[in-house]
């Protein structure tokens, strides 16, 4: 009878605080698709993207330095000038601003207008800079459990997804670019898959060779020491519950 006296209350306790820990989760989940859907009316203020061509890649390391940021980006950078860019990519719910903060810390849990969310940011890793043609682009995103921000990424692990998805569109306040996916792996942490700088060109084409090594899926991309490339990095509990990643490389390819 003792032992009931206390049980039970503390069974009480524990529902209750289950219950809250479940709305406070919930309520998170729908505040970040607000902040999304006002994003995304912000940048649904943009110029009709002209059609696609074939590009000229520039030279890695080329300074591009064009005046000022496109029309479609104005309304995101009254919001928040740390905004950078744009990531869409179809049949998953990756349609989401870019941001760039001054370390690799600040928008893990900050949305794009810089307030305190749980679902952090898709940003930018801050070594990049979208006013030079680098070699390797680093974007992080939080894989969250209700499949928003970059928790879609994981549909990337199965092959029919990988093979019927192959490109999608990444924007920078000065360019447009078709990314085309050619390496899909769970990593851990310690793997350094985040270079965004070489010694020289024979540094680079290894890197990239390792890339395509790593993936579970071949394709038939041609890649070189001239071409760019852009890297998605998630959490992921394969291989590690707290270092693991989920990492996706994709080639460059500028619109015009």
């Amino acid at each position: 009878m003792n032992v009931r006296r206390w049980l039970t209350p503390l069974c009480l306790g524990l529902m209750l605080f289950s219950g809250y820990e479940l709305t406070g989760i919930l309520r998170s989940y729908h505040d970040n698709r607000v902040v999304m859907a006002e994003a995304r009316q912000l940048y649904g203020h943009a110029e009709p993207q002209p059609p696609h061509v074939e590009a000229v890649e520039p030279p890695i390391d080329a300074v591009e330095a064009p005046k000022e940021a496109r029309a479609q980006f104005k309304a995101l950078l009254d919001a928040n000038p740390d905004v950078v860019g744009w990531i869409r990519i179809g049949n998953t719910a990756i349609d989401y601003p870019v941001v760039q903060g001054k370390d690799n810390a600040y928008y893990l849990n900050r949305n794009y207008k810089g307030e305190e969310a749980s679902a952090g940011s898709i940003f930018l890793d801050f070594r990049n800079d979208i006013g030079k043609a680098q070699p390797n682009t680093v974007i992080y995103g939080h894989r969250m459990k209700d499949g928003s921000m970059f928790g879609d990424l994981k549909k990337f692990l199965e092959e029919d997804f990988f093979r019927n998805n192959p490109t999608f569109q990444y924007d920078t306040l000065y360019h447009s670019y078709r990314a085309e996916i050619f390496s899909v792996y769970p990593a851990t942490a310690d793997l350094n898959y985040i270079q965004t700088g070489f010694e020289n060109e024979q540094e680079y084409a290894a890197f990239l060779q390792s890339l395509r090594e790593r993936s579970l899926y071949k394709t038939d991309t041609v890649l070189g020491v001239d071409d760019r490339i852009l890297t998605l990095s998630t959490c992921d509990y394969t291989l590690d519950p707290a270092k693991g990643r989920l990492v996706l490389h994709a080639k460059l390819i500028e619109q015009h």
